[in-house]
């Protein structure tokens, strides 16, 4: 396992993307009916009204099928998964400028460095979800395999991944790793 202190900034960005894998399997398949947004999500009436969304370019993971609403979706749950914003992957465009006179992003720019690292972290999930998880049998009867793997799996609304630190069970002392210079191995009961 690799300490947290070792991921980059450009790794946990890709582990947004790597949300999406998940999000292409259900949005990604066929397109849903359009409906009316549930209470507190974005949509008309809402308060929350973004432009409407071209048509997407430059996609090099996601499916070429997508529309550009389904993107703007698989984006906005990869940013919650990570608690970013659409700036830590989308460089800014100079020469354009939204209505309330900030500048616009230019979403097909591959000049960040996290917007290839989360497509690497994209294709990281769905080789785990396609090649692991999928074929390790669930401990609930009602389900054929282990849930899939999301950004949110690790990232659980950060960045960078917390840290995962396992609770002492039964009163035993869990050790990360060999003993440190005067410590004394662990001893197993």
């Amino acid at each position: 396992m690799l300490p947290t202190a070792s991921l980059s900034r450009p790794v946990a960005a890709a582990a947004v993307l790597g949300v999406a894998l998940f999000a292409v399997r259900t949005v990604g398949q066929a397109p849903e009916p359009a409906r009316a947004p549930a209470a507190g999500q974005h949509g008309p009436g809402t308060g929350h009204h973004h432009p409407p969304v071209p048509e997407p370019t430059n996609l090099k993971v996601l499916p070429k099928t997508l529309t550009g609403e389904q993107v703007h979706e698989i984006m906005h749950k990869w940013e919650a998964q990570l608690g970013v914003e659409c700036n830590t992957c989308h460089a800014v465009d100079p020469n354009k400028k939204l209505p309330n006179g900030r500048p616009d992003l230019n979403f097909p720019d591959d000049s960040k460095p996290e917007k290839e690292t989360a497509r690497l972290m994209v294709k990281m999930t769905e080789d785990i979800n396609k090649n692991y998880t999928s074929k390790v049998e669930s401990k609930r009867s009602n389900q054929e395999s282990a849930k899939e793997v999301t950004c949110g799996t690790c990232h659980r609304g950060h960045f960078d991944p917390p840290a995962f630190v396992p609770p002492p069970e039964h009163g035993h002392e869990i050790h990360d790793g060999p003993p440190k210079a005067g410590e004394k191995p662990a001893v197993p009961h």
